[in-house]
């Protein structure tokens, strides 16, 4: 399903010209956004506002990102059979998004619950939904996609054979974005991300998983760990290259043996959810356009930004035609 872009976005018909097509592997969901005061503890009940439903999923959310912003984008995700279907691919259609590849299976549509705060900081629940359906078969199925992609983008919302299963197709550059950090995942495909992108906590939890603790008592394993030590020792057990995301402090970027770090523009956030995912959609973008890592990396941390600066995801993402905010 392909619909007619903004005047700002890209055409649809991504085939009908050269440039190198982005094939991304990953959740859809609707999101349904409310706005609190503060975050509830346990067992209290705050009242809040909104309560609006829009396009999201960190597949979808990286896919438009990417589409926007001038790339040729190809999704390969599922929704279900529901009224929700139709909203969770909206802005995907509008961006100009092949959708050739998103499946449409029995179930609901995976459902992302959004609290916002005042100071914009976020917390999500996620119903999986028809992203389960996304496994290892779903994605052999689309083979040829993945295999023909320049660039093939990952994440931690699917099931696990399903994230395996594309990076063991792609046969370009592999974008492996652990959010959330997969249990028992392969470890070689890990190494084989070039880059690996994370944030400081998803960092350690992949370090634990690639240098496991002894298991001694008071072994903390790396959680004492600086960011940039970290970003090293990911790259000391063989990951080819590693983006460490720092929300407004930036990024951190490995380039050759040394480590970069990449600063974020300096805005009034309203909304956080979703920077990382446009910072991952634009360093795709970048690197289908042949850019370096770091140049890439220095302007998605100017789109992160410019997704902080309005509410919601996808909806808050800019156009190729859009000024983003200087660091």
């Amino acid at each position: 399903m392909n619909a007619t872009p903004s005047p700002a976005g890209t055409p649809a018909d991504a085939a009908a010209d050269d440039r190198a097509v982005i094939a991304v592997v990953g959740s859809i969901n609707a999101d349904l956004f409310v706005r609190v005061d503060r975050h509830p503890n346990p067992g209290e009940t705050v009242l809040g506002t909104g309560g609006s439903v829009s396009s999201g999923g960190k597949g979808a959310n990286q896919a438009v990102a990417a589409a926007r912003l001038g790339a040729a984008v190809r999704l390969v995700g599922a929704v279900g059979r529901d009224s929700l279907a139709e909203q969770a691919l909206a802005l995907l259609d509008d961006a100009g998004v092949d959708l050739s590849t998103v499946a449409a299976v029995e179930g609901p549509t995976g459902l992302a619950v959004v609290e916002v705060d005042r100071a914009g900081e976020n917390s999500i629940v996620v119903v999986p939904g028809a992203n389960a359906a996304v496994d290892a078969a779903m994605v052999d199925a689309a083979a040829d996609v993945v295999r023909s992609a320049a660039i093939v983008v990952i994440q931690g919302e699917i099931p696990l054979d399903g994230i395996e299963r594309a990076a063991r197709l792609c046969t370009g550059r592999l974008i492996f974005n652990t959010a959330p950090v997969p249990e028992d995942v392969d470890l070689d495909i890990v190494r084989a991300a070039d880059p690996l992108v994370v944030n400081e906590h998803e960092g350690v939890q992949l370090l634990d998983q690639l240098d496991p603790p002894s298991g001694a008592p008071g072994d903390r394993g790396h959680r004492d760990l600086e960011a940039a030590q970290v970003v090293q020792r990911l790259r000391d057990t063989g990951v080819r290259s590693v983006v460490m995301t720092l929300g407004g402090a930036g990024a951190l970027v490995t380039q050759a043996d040394t480590i970069v770090p990449v600063l974020a523009p300096t805005i009034d956030a309203v909304d956080t959810t979703g920077a990382g995912d446009a910072f991952v959609g634009a360093l795709a973008m970048g690197l289908a356009r042949g850019d370096d890592l770091l140049d890439a990396a220095r302007v998605a941390a100017r789109v992160g930004a410019f997704a902080c600066r309005a509410a919601g995801a996808q909806p808050s993402y800019p156009w190729a035609a859009d000024t983003l905010p200087d660091v």
